[in-house]
């Protein structure tokens, strides 16, 4: 029997919109060309999939934003292959000091911040499918988001350390972007995890108008 199909509201539309925007724009004068490609096809992957995926599986538009800024998140850091974000640039122009001297920061840290935003920003569209079409209290529903960034945080570290056997060195350093550090990989995965506990333990009533069993209105 076929899935009904749901027309996208506008503002999902408007947010995806936005998305292709910034991916199409992320590739003016691509600085590192050799890994952009690797960087930018799940961007491109999922905004081709996200009509047909969210008509039949209708989101909140909570969860489609959390989505979108995650991946404007990644968008912004493939285009510097992610170590080399000029966000100390940045911060200078605006406020004539860097992160790096504030902090005493001896690295480039936006991978950082992408990895606990992953954590953070999944757990609204994660707890919503959960309870939607899963059928999960929210016990469960909390169950399941921790369960989704250990496991996605684990396979993309595990998909990174293939990488570095199967790619030139040069290539799978500048998209592993581990910058020397060891730990890299368990720091990444503890960071999405520690952003999805801090989203977690945000009172439940918030969450609760964000992520609704009934179906999203149009």
């Amino acid at each position: 029997m076929p899935v009904p199909q749901s027309a996208i509201p506008a503002a999902q539309r408007r947010l995806l919109g936005l998305l292709l925007a910034l991916l199409l724009v992320a590739q003016i004068d691509q600085p590192y060309p050799e890994v952009a490609l690797l960087q930018h096809i799940p961007t491109a992957l999922l905004l081709a999939l996200s009509p047909l995926l969210l008509r039949r599986w209708p989101m909140s538009t909570a969860s489609v934003a959390c989505l979108t800024l995650f991946m404007a998140l990644h968008t912004l850091g493939g285009r510097y292959a992610y170590s080399n974000v000029p966000y100390d640039e940045w911060a200078r122009a605006m406020t004539g000091t860097s992160l790096a001297d504030a902090f005493g920061w001896t690295r480039n840290h936006y991978d950082r911040l992408v990895h606990f935003a992953f954590g953070a920003l999944s757990v609204i569209p994660v707890a919503e499918i959960a309870r939607r079409w899963g059928g999960l209290g929210w016990r469960g529903a909390g169950l399941a988001v921790l369960g989704w960034v250990l496991a996605i945080s684990c396979l993309y570290e595990i998909f990174e350390w293939l990488l570095t056997i199967v790619a030139a060195g040069d290539t799978a350093d500048r998209y592993n972007g581990q910058q020397g550090d060891i730990w890299d990989a368990q720091k990444d995965m503890a960071l999405a995890l520690s952003g999805a506990i801090l989203v977690l333990a945000i009172p439940r009533r918030d969450r609760r108008e964000s992520c609704a069993t009934s179906p999203p209105s149009r």
